[in-house]
Formats: structure tokens, C-alpha cells, sequence
């Protein structure tokens, strides 16, 4: 399981840090309770599965302490900005949608993640979260709803094959 699972999670937890040194301890402690509970351990998928969700409760830790040390917070945001204002053509546009993204309730951008980052599914993800896949239909639908009008009020606009469109007076 740790062989076939270990990048997963590991992206999983990547993703969501501030540095890949806190990644490496949410995985780490996301397995040691694996072990340390490996009877209730699924079988196959389910067993990815119940990582994410284990995964999860672990970072929600990991975050409780982290608000307490805010200072990595501010360097993050300032990380994210010469990430996407290095983009060329784009960079205002990756801006805004990284800003909008964050400013998201979190509850939203952990859907939103493990639809866009892990390519979950529906069933998938409601395994992971503990609910059912149709509490997870509703809340994704309103997510991706305040999503895309942050977008539109941010006048942030896609072609219709996903990519950026030009800003107006960029045509």
C-alpha cells in the first residue's frame, strides 16, 4: 500500500503546505497511523481512499498549529505572486485567479483541489471527506458557482477550450 499510495500523498500534502519539509511530516504522520491502524485499513481503491481522508484530518492539525506560527503565512503570499506574475502573457489574469482562489472558503478550495489536483470524483471525494456523493454534488455545483462569479466580478474570462482569454483592449 505505502509503494503504490506514497506519490498520491504525497503530492496530496505538496500541494497544500507552505514547504515541502511540512509535507514530508504530514506524510509521514499520515502513514504512521496507517500502521498503527492498518486492520481498519480498506482493500484496494478504498484504501487510497481512506489515506486522502486520513491525509486530510492530519493537515487539519497541521494547520491549527501553523496558525498559531503566522509567519509563514505572509511568505507564502508573496511566493504565490512571483509564481504567477512570472507567467508570461498572463501574469495579471494568474494573479487575480490565484487571489480569488484564496480567498475562497476553505471548504471550497479543498473540493475544488481534489477535483482539479488529485482528479478525484464525486464518489471519490465523498469517501475522502466522509459524506455522501450527493451532499458532495451540491456543495462542488456551489463551489465552482462562487467560483466562477469571483471570476466574472474579478472580469477574469476563459476561451472555450479553458484557457485565458485576452483582456479586453488585448485583442
Amino acid at each position: 500500500m505505502y509503494r503504490e499510495t506514497y506519490g498520491q500523498i504525497t503530492a496530496y500534502a505538496a500541494r497544500r503546505c507552505h514547504s515541502p519539509q511540512d509535507a514530508a511530516d504530514v506524510v509521514a504522520e499520515t502513514f504512521a497511523i496507517a500502521w498503527r491502524r492498518m486492520g481498519e485499513v480498506p482493500d484496494g481503491e478504498q484504501a487510497t481512499l481512506w489515506l486522502y481522508g486520513v491525509a486530510r484530518k492530519v493537515l487539519a492539525n497541521h494547520y491549527r498549529v501553523e496558525v498559531r506560527r503566522q509567519a509563514l503565512s505572509v511568505e507564502l503570499d508573496a511566493e504565490m505572486a512571483d509564481l504567477y506574475q512570472a507567467a508570461p502573457d498572463s501574469g495579471v489574469e494568474l494573479t487575480a485567479i490565484a487571489q480569488i482562489f484564496r480567498a475562497l472558503p476553505d471548504t471550497d478550495r479543498e473540493l475544488l483541489s481534489l477535483v482539479a489536483w488529485e482528479g478525484l470524483d464525486r464518489q471519490q471525494i465523498a469517501t475522502v471527506l466522509g459524506m455522501s456523493r450527493n451532499a458532495v454534488r451540491i456543495r462542488l455545483h456551489r463551489a465552482r458557482r462562487r467560483f466562477a462569479r469571483a471570476l466574472a466580478e474579478a472580469d477574469v474570462h476563459f476561451t472555450s477550450e479553458g484557457r485565458l482569454a485576452p483582456a479586453e483592449g488585448q485583442l
